[in-house]
């Protein structure tokens, strides 16, 4: 009587204890874990595309959609034959948000990261990075580092962020997002126009991929407490 019952109150416990860690592939969903190391394949989401501009620099009339379709075949470039890089667009394409964590979660040792540029106050200027799991602290801080190297010059922006976004909480792969700058300062959004300086973006960027698939988290501080949050919808603020 007694294993029967201790049979039952376990299964109510269980049935109580919110969603399984553990995806229907095998990865950590809530991404609670050490970040990547030796991964092979590079998923490079190109932010916006097709009915979905972005922002629009009112200095250089260059759209957001564009810059970012330019960054991420710079980036595969750059990281040349070392890994299996995918596109999540490679041309002027409206993708959907949660298609585009349907096509992360499509692969198993992988990154991903979605490229962005921003828009906000005149003064705010510099690049930020935004991740949410675990396991892309590292991954999320050594490209913020990256980035930042190449920038000549910050203002009043938010840096490293920790914040609950699809392409930053659904994918069950570790999954950053990085705004390469801020299009509405007139100053950065000219210097953004730049070929040669999205070249360096994306130089950095790719460096700092390399850095994390050959030694891991190794130098980017203690991991941040796990967080368990349900996945972002399109309900939410926007993104």
């Amino acid at each position: 009587m007694k294993s029967a019952l201790f049979l039952v109150i376990t299964a109510f416990l269980a049935s109580c204890a919110g969603p399984a860690v553990r995806s229907s592939s095998g990865h950590d969903a809530w991404g609670h874990r050490p970040g990547p190391r030796g991964f092979k394949t590079v998923i490079i989401d190109a932010g916006h595309g097709g009915r979905d501009d972005g922002a629009t620099s009112r200095h250089t009339g260059q759209k957001e959609k564009d810059l970012t379709l330019d960054m991420v075949k710079r980036i595969k470039s750059e990281l040349g034959g070392s890994f299996r890089t995918v596109l999540m667009r490679g041309n002027d394409t409206f993708v959907d948000l949660d298609d585009r964590v349907i096509g992360a979660n499509r692969f198993g040792d992988a990154i991903l990261i979605s490229m962005h540029f921003n828009s906000g106050p005149s003064h705010v200027r510099g690049p930020e990075t935004y991740y949410w799991r675990v396991d892309s602290h590292g991954l999320a801080t050594r490209l913020q580092h990256a980035m930042t190297a190449v920038s000549p010059v910050e203002s009043s922006n938010r840096g490293l962020v920790r914040r609950r976004l699809r392409l930053t909480r659904n994918p069950e792969i570790p999954c950053v997002l990085l705004e390469g700058g801020y299009l509405s300062n007139p100053e950065e959004s000219r210097l953004i126009a730049n070929p040669g300086y999205r070249q360096k973006l994306a130089s950095a960027i790719a460096s700092a991929i390399r850095t994390q698939a050959a030694i891991g988290d190794a130098g980017t501080g203690p991991l941040p407490s796990p967080l368990n949050e349900p996945p972002s919808r399109a309900s939410d603020a926007r993104e």
